[in-house]
């Protein structure tokens, strides 16, 4: 399974590990390496059932938050879900709209350990931001996560989310007050969805669990924003910049079923065949198009095409191939493509070209 974490953005598409575990019981995350194999969540539905099945909904689910530019008041009650201040519940996740919540049992000055990751079988919606919990939280395209502890995991581990202390949500980074971020403004990272069918596409919650828990669920004819974090300013790991790390999973696959842990029977959630990887550094937002290896080699099935005015080199996925050069005529089966735009627009086109 693999985590979210890209130490430096120049290597964008190598995939850090996390660990996790899914025995139907709060999981201990106290380890952050793994072997790449599947968790044994049970599946919410059946994701076979959904491939180049028409799903019937609205020609667009991008989501809508309210109150992006609020400052978080530090006294909400814990059993409630702050979606007045930007945050968007995913309710699939059965843990009261959070996408992760982190119970970190042992604190030293070296970190905290022995950290629990709740399950929702352990929880009743508004219970599962228990005190002293991390509690995580999606936010919408083009946005990210502000709040994560200055205290992290002793080996590791990442943590994430507002924290519930004394029966009430507090914020974790108090130097920002909004919960929700908008990415790099320099360059504008977005999706274009051609296919004639949906793509659910799911950002790792990191820091937090690094599960891929943020939903974006693009229909035909959508053009949805990507975040893409600023390495100078957004989240440091071991004092090293992170980016962005997102999954793309095939056809009509929904997002219930993509964007979580699944148990590697299809290729969806941590075993979808392919990543996308964003981050700016430097005047540029480095972009890539990678296999999620070693998890999975299944093939994505439509193409993946970089397209911008202002970019260095070429990125293209297609046929079972990651091409690059001016006419893409270097190809490699795994190791993905990298493009860097220094400004404007750059598209990930989701097409059958």
């Amino acid at each position: 399974m693999t985590g979210a974490k890209s130490t430096t953005i120049s290597s964008v598409h190598s995939i850090s590990e996390a660990s996790k575990s899914s025995t139907g019981k709060v999981t201990s995350t106290s380890v952050s390496t793994t072997t790449g194999k599947g968790s044994s969540l049970p599946k919410t539905s059946s994701a076979s059932e959904t491939y180049g099945v028409p799903s019937g909904k609205p020609t667009s689910t991008v989501p809508t938050a309210k109150g992006l530019d609020k400052d978080f008041p530090d006294n909400v009650p814990c059993t409630e879900f702050p979606s007045d201040y930007g945050a968007i519940p995913v309710e699939y996740m059965n843990l009261g709209g959070w996408i992760g919540v982190q119970v970190p049992n042992i604190a030293t000055a070296a970190g905290f350990d022995d950290i629990e990751t709740m399950v929702s079988n352990l929880c009743d919606g508004e219970d599962c931001c228990v005190e002293g919990a991390f509690c995580s939280y999606a936010c919408p395209p083009g946005y990210q996560k502000s709040q994560w502890p200055k205290t992290q995991g002793t080996t590791g581990q990442s943590i994430g989310g507002i924290q519930c202390r004394s029966g009430m949500l507090r914020l974790t980074n108090p130097d920002e007050k909004r919960l929700c971020i908008p990415g790099a403004k320099e360059v504008n990272i977005q999706v274009e969805n051609k296919l004639n069918g949906s793509v659910a596409i799911c950002r790792t919650d990191y820091p937090g669990t690094e599960g891929m828990t943020i939903p974006l669920e693009t229909y035909p004819g959508d053009v949805a924003p990507l975040t893409c974090p600023d390495q100078k300013t957004y989240y440091q790991w071991q004092g090293k910049s992170t980016s962005g790390q997102y999954y793309v999973n095939n056809l009509n696959v929904p997002a219930f079923d993509a964007c979580q842990w699944s148990d590697g029977e299809e290729p969806i959630g941590n075993w979808a065949p392919l990543n996308l990887g964003v981050g700016y550094a430097n005047g540029a937002a480095y972009l890539a198009i990678f296999q999620n290896r070693p998890t999975t080699y299944s093939r994505l099935g439509f193409s993946v095409e970089i397209v911008a005015k202002h970019m260095s080199g070429k990125c293209k996925y297609s046929h079972g191939k990651y091409c690059k050069g001016d006419d893409y005529q270097d190809c490699n089966d795994n190791d993905g493509c990298t493009v860097a735009v220094s400004s404007g627009n750059a598209t990930f086109v989701l097409s059958y070209d």
